[in-house]
């Protein structure tokens, strides 16, 4: 039991430089034309970007549906390590940054302010070229370092 839960918490942690390389090198690559629409946004609700959401989950949705009607239950796990990534990306993204879901819209976190400020500076590049953020989960040190100085400006205005 414990190294399914292991084989899914690996995948997990497999799944951010996996999605880095994905958005980096797929998104802003040979699919910009499903996600350019995220970084120009247009009216609605809906974009062509979320089509993303049904092609990150087919791998998932195969291994736990092949894993489990074959017993072999490390493939489930994997399956499962992708959903929880998955899960966690949407909270991230689409409810913590976007707030296409009016939900925590207001936090003083340092990571939830850090990887604003990182998503933030990915949109600033309004085309596929020149980019930078990547990654979804893990923020680069620059961006904690920025809200660390803004932090400190705001404790000495005060």
């Amino acid at each position: 039991m414990i190294y399914y839960v292991l084989i899914t918490l690996a995948t997990f942690l497999i799944m951010e430089p996996v999605t880095w390389a994905t958005h980096r090198y797929v998104m802003h690559g040979f699919l910009w034309y499903l996600h350019e629409d995220h970084h120009q946004k247009g009216d609605g609700f809906f974009e062509k970007n979320d089509a993303f959401f049904v092609i990150f989950a087919i791998p998932s949705w195969l291994c736990i549906m092949l894993g489990s009607m074959n017993q072999v239950y490390w493939v489930v796990s994997i399956g499962a390590g992708i959903a929880l990534y998955g899960f966690a990306y949407f909270l991230v993204h689409e409810i913590i940054i976007h707030q296409r879901f009016k939900l925590f819209t207001r936090s003083n976190n340092r990571y939830i302010k850090a990887i604003r400020w990182a998503h933030k500076m990915h949109h600033k590049h309004l085309g596929k070229e020149e980019g930078e953020s990547f990654g979804m989960l893990l923020v680069a040190k620059k961006y904690w370092d920025k809200v660390r100085r803004d932090e400190a400006l705001q404790n000495k205005a005060q």
